[in-house]
């Protein structure tokens, strides 16, 4: 685990992902891959095309056909490259201490990911894949993929990044949230950052006597940490406070067993991610 990786398309959020592993690679010490995918399923090669339209079509309809599709897939590649060069040439201009590669594939986003994961310290990607850069809350059709396959953290960025200088863990005294905790602990990403702990419940009185040992751990590996505990309902309390306290980043585990789970999985992601206005570090 080495490699900050950094997903490249032609989305507007490509620059955001730049300066989001590279900011990430300068506080892990670690070099950026930049990885460029051209999706098979949109640029498929060498299939047969002679059922698909009709029985007297001449052959060398067929076979025009055929070779726009493989022109077209090439230019793709082509252009996947320029993108690798020029997220490349950005990094090393705005960042000169970052060490940078690239790394082309053609196949499937979630797959070549998981070959690279061995190798992955950190993976970034931004929420709108080139395909939704009109929609605005829209996520990439990949994305819910990749969080719920890979192991290792993902940030997720919007299509404008800022370095943070305060982030938010929504907490919930789960066996992940507390692997979350030990992840933050243990980690040089964040190191210096100032925290803000926030449970969302509706027994006030217990959750703030069982954050406090949290907070202190926290506190003990030189985090400046801010508590909070919140009735209600967990969205628009996370919003809310993530708004008055000028939060940069949100801090969660992917998966858990409480009220927080039944916020952050499955389609409740999918609401987490549209409508944030904050990276998300997605920890497992």
């Amino acid at each position: 685990m080495t490699n900050v990786i950094a997903c490249i398309d032609g989305s507007k959020a490509m620059l955001s992902v730049c300066d989001a592993s590279a900011w990430a690679a300068l506080r892990l010490d670690a070099p950026v891959t930049l990885l460029h995918v051209l999706d098979k399923s949109s640029y498929l090669t060498g299939f047969n095309l002679s059922g698909s339209i009709g029985l007297g079509t001449r052959e060398h309809l067929l076979a025009e056909m055929v070779d726009l599709d493989e022109r077209r897939s090439k230019l793709a590649l082509e252009q996947g490259k320029y993108m690798l060069q020029d997220a490349s040439a950005h990094i090393i201009k705005q960042y000169p201490k970052v060490s940078v590669e690239t790394l082309q594939r053609h196949g499937d986003l979630v797959e070549t990911l998981l070959e690279q994961e061995p190798n992955a310290r950190l993976v970034v990607i931004g929420r709108q894949g080139e395909q939704h850069q009109e929609q605005t809350k829209a996520i990439g059709s990949h994305l819910e993929s990749v969080i719920r396959t890979l192991k290792q953290p993902i940030l997720v960025v919007m299509a404008e990044f800022e370095a943070p200088k305060r982030f938010m863990i929504a907490y919930d005294g789960s066996d992940t949230a507390k692997k979350v905790i030990n992840r933050v602990i243990s980690s040089p990403l964040l190191k210096g950052l100032e925290c803000h702990l926030v449970i969302v419940s509706s027994n006030q009185s217990q959750e703030e006597a069982g954050l406090a040992s949290v907070a202190a751990s926290l506190t003990e590996a030189d985090f400046n940490v801010v508590t909070a505990v919140f009735q209600g309902e967990v969205q628009t309390a996370l919003e809310v406070y993530q708004q008055e306290n000028h939060i940069d980043l949100m801090v969660m585990g992917a998966y858990g067993h409480s009220r927080i789970r039944e916020f952050f999985v499955g389609s409740n992601t999918t609401r987490m991610i549209s409508k944030s206005h904050i990276p998300l570090l997605l920890l497992r």
